[in-house]
């Protein structure tokens, strides 16, 4: 079963505490702290929306982009539901294939997804991609798992339980790949239903991913603590970059 078939319906139920309006202002701030005045703003593997519709709430013109119609469902649905004046516009693509209908001024992807491109190629092509469709002058923010991250979770166990829906899922680390094995169970009446999936995240030291930007033409990159302007002094589960396109 293909990421996020199954679990794209329950994903925001299982997710509640993922902090997007903190995401959405640390965001911002970036912006702010780079000097980009941003209106048009790319939402990359945007999943079911939740932070492209915070964007679009504070007035940014959002296309959000991900590779997962179910995710994308969702995301519509979501949208629809709020009555925006101007929603986010909803593009099914893989990273390594982006292409924007206009540039844009900016442009954030969260939530690790980059560890999602399990292939450094298609990674470096995405971030080329990336780079095309910024304007001169624009902003590319993207968050990872640390090494150190993944050498902590292997082997381990999670579950998420919320109401009608219950998830276990597994973390195993080989070969520079941490696969995650999801049991998901939906409750519908009295029936409980199940499903799995696997997914998988390539381990990416911050020294590659900084050489992959440059190589797309990216300059003035930095790294940050979570949602910081610290340095980033190793140790930490998730990291921060900021990449600048100049011409």
């Amino acid at each position: 079963m293909s990421a996020y078939e199954s679990l794209a319906f329950s994903y925001d139920a299982l997710t509640y505490d993922v902090p997007y309006p903190e995401i959405a202002a640390f965001f911002e701030r970036v912006l702010k702290r780079s000097g980009v005045e941003a209106q048009t703003v790319l939402d990359l593997a945007c999943g079911t929306g939740s932070l492209s519709l915070l964007l679009a709430q504070k007035g940014y013109s959002v296309l959000g982009v991900d590779c997962s119609e179910e995710m994308l469902t969702v995301a519509s649905e979501k949208s629809m539901e709020l009555a925006l004046p101007e929603p986010p516009f909803w593009i099914c693509q893989k990273m390594q294939r982006l292409r924007l209908p206009y540039p844009v001024d900016a442009a954030v992807c969260s939530l690790d997804s980059v560890n999602y491109v399990t292939d450094p190629d298609d990674l470096a092509e995405a971030f080329r991609r990336v780079h095309l469709f910024l304007n001169p002058d624009g902003l590319f923010v993207f968050d990872i798992n640390t090494p150190e991250k993944f050498a902590r979770i292997d082997g381990e166990s999670y579950v998420r339980e919320d109401e009608g829906v219950f998830c276990v899922w597994q973390a195993a680390v080989e070969d520079g790949l941490c696969a995650y094995q999801f049991d998901i169970f939906e409750q519908e009446d009295d029936v409980w239903h199940r499903a799995q999936e696997t997914h998988e995240e390539r381990i990416y030291e911050p020294a590659q991913l900084t050489a992959m930007l440059e190589q797309a033409g990216f300059t003035e990159i930095k790294t940050y603590g979570d949602q910081s302007f610290a340095p980033v002094q190793g140790g930490e589960d998730r990291i921060y970059f900021t990449a600048r396109k100049r011409d």
